[in-house]
């Protein structure tokens, strides 16, 4: 009889006996799926514009592996080798999408073809920086291990469910089920099931913005669900209308977002500056394990580091001779500030959303850069590398939550640590693996016209160029962003609330706060109602993300007949 797996015991086992990274087992396994899920995250995004939730689907390519009843592959029934697989697969899925082939096709559209090679260059080590910063900063006071990080709960709780099995595979099954439905439907179920773990004033912060800027985008109040169009309120602002005409609403939501940003790094300035009595209260009082001092010392010398890969990729890409000394510096300068900066607004979004805005963001800074007079190839570099930075930010810090879980929530010190770095060597491995498939298949996607949708978005933006009356505009805008960033102290409802307004719509809206009502009833009722909200929202943000991957895998296949 097969032995009853023990994930309690699996818990406390001793650090020195967490696999290794770079086991034989995962190597050979791991390997192949991330040339896989790089092949998939590049076909996604180029024909699509999108990428499915990763760390989920590198959760189940784990279980469903660990599954099958052959001797080689039992030992992949370790929850800590199926994080280890789920991590390096995510990893190589999102880098080659996100942060190589959507940066390095800018170049390549505005006419230098040449510069594809040492932007991928540029951005892969732009890639790792990002990963390396999380991994040092990750259960710090700014990016908590408790925080909120749903993707990750949400593949954590998979595992687990599939191991542990009884009530709670039963409930992770009725939300993966739930999940499906809903995508079929056009709901999207991937936020309301974040609506039932998520921070709460932070998802309703992302439901207003979704809210006004889906009533701004239709002229009214409008949506669908199932093939069934609700449209209550139509030309709400007067027949004709379109927002994006007006330069005033165009830019409201690059405006708030400005703000608020500006607010969250003086408070994330304020966290790494303020006195603490010592390293260890600090540590008591905030359950981290990494102190501001080495988040502090992190931050620093990632900005170093972004110096010189900014650097090498203004020597690499000839702009230096495109702009004066000083204003070479201000850019060098500026262009190592963008890349800290955006991954810090996007890793907080993503902490209490699961969403976060990395493409608006670095289309944030590359305004600024606009209004700055940076010369056009500069700021087509500038928005690249920006864009680079955030991304995989967040998709490891999903992963290093779900890998916290699967440890025990750090009940086991020296193994959250030993598995946390193990961790870090599978992420660095699979964004070297996407580095080599976006080397290999790059080329042949631009010869044929194909370049990620949001690369010709940046490109046209440079070519429109800045004005004084945009400027005007995102400064009035920034002032309630950065009202609202103040004010919603450390719940981020200013980021949140401008991440809506930038990627939100009304049905989004509406489906969060469908989710936070329910929540609200169904905990005040019952406590013990929020555990059950917890797997089924788990269940839902699985669930919409398989049907998401395998449509338009499916969707994919098709076009190709």
């Amino acid at each position: 009889m097969e032995k009853k797996y023990d994930i309690v015991s699996e818990q406390q086992i001793p650090d020195s006996q967490h696999p290794k990274a770079w086991e034989p087992r995962l190597i050979i396994l791991g390997l192949p799926l991330c040339i896989i899920g790089a092949i998939i995250g590049l076909e996604l995004i180029v024909r699509t514009g999108v990428t499915p939730n990763t760390s989920i689907i590198g959760a189940l390519f784990a279980i469903l592996l660990s599954r099958i009843p052959v001797s080689f592959l039992r030992k992949y029934r370790s929850i800590h080798r199926q994080n280890l697989l789920q991590t390096s697969i995510s990893a190589a899925t999102f880098a080659a999408a996100n942060c190589m082939i959507l940066p390095i096709g800018i170049p390549v559209i505005m006419g230098y073809p040449d510069l594809m090679f040492p932007m991928l260059i540029g951005v892969t080590l732009a890639t790792i920086v990002d990963g390396t910063i999380m991994y040092n900063c990750f259960n710090s006071e700014m990016f908590p291990a408790e925080g909120s990080w749903p993707p990750g709960v949400a593949a954590a709780d998979s595992i687990m469910a599939v191991v542990e099995k009884g009530k709670k595979a039963v409930l992770l099954l009725v939300g993966i089920g739930l999940g499906c439905v809903g995508k079929i439907g056009a709901v999207p179920m991937d936020l309301l099931g974040v609506s039932w773990f998520g921070d709460f004033g932070a998802m309703l912060a992302l439901a207003v913005g979704s809210i006004i800027i889906g009533i701004l985008k239709v002229n009214g109040f409008a949506f669908s669900v199932f093939g069934l169009t609700f449209a209550p309120i139509t030309n709400a602002f007067g027949e004709g209308f379109v927002y994006t005409q007006n330069v005033a609403l165009q830019y409201s939501a690059h405006g708030v977002m400005i703000g608020a940003g500006v607010v969250s790094l003086i408070q994330c300035g304020i966290t790494l500056f303020k006195k603490r009595k010592t390293t260890a209260e600090e540590q008591s009082v905030f359950k981290t394990d990494v102190s501001t001092h080495h988040m502090k010392k992190t931050l620093g010398v990632g900005y170093i580091a972004y110096l010189a890969v900014a650097m090498f990729i203004a020597a690499t890409g000839g702009i230096i001779a495109q702009m004066t000394p000083l204003q070479f510096i201000i850019w060098l300068i500026f262009a190592a500030f963008a890349a800290e900066a955006s991954e810090l607004i996007v890793g907080i979004s993503a902490m209490y959303s699961g969403w976060f805005p990395g493409f608006a963001t670095a289309l944030i800074f590359l305004i600024i850069g606009m209004l700055m007079g940076f010369p056009a190839l500069p700021l087509g570099l500038l928005v690249g590398f920006t864009a680079a930075t955030g991304p995989c930010f967040s998709d490891m810090a999903y992963d290093l939550k779900c890998g916290y879980i699967l440890r025990g929530n750090g009940s086991n010190p020296d193994l959250e640590k030993a598995g946390r770095r193990q961790q870090y060597i599978a992420e660095v491995m699979g964004f070297c693996v996407a580095f080599i498939m976006v080397a290999i298949f790059a080329g042949r996607y631009f010869n044929q016209g194909l370049f990620v949708a949001v690369s010709n978005t940046f490109v046209t933006t440079i070519e429109a160029g800045a004005s004084p009356e945009i400027a005007k505009w995102l400064l009035i805008w920034a002032i309630p962003g950065a009202l609202i960033q103040l004010l919603g102290g450390k719940h981020q409802l200013g980021i949140l609330f401008a991440t809506g307004l930038l990627v939100g719509n009304i049905i989004n809206g509406l489906t969060i706060i469908l989710g936070l009502v329910i929540r609200f009833i169904a905990v005040r009722r019952n406590k013990e109602n929020e555990q059950i909200l917890n797997i089924l929202g788990a269940g839902a943000l699985a669930g919409a993300a398989i049907y998401s991957f395998f449509s338009a895998t499916l969707g994919l296949a098709a076009k190709k007949k």
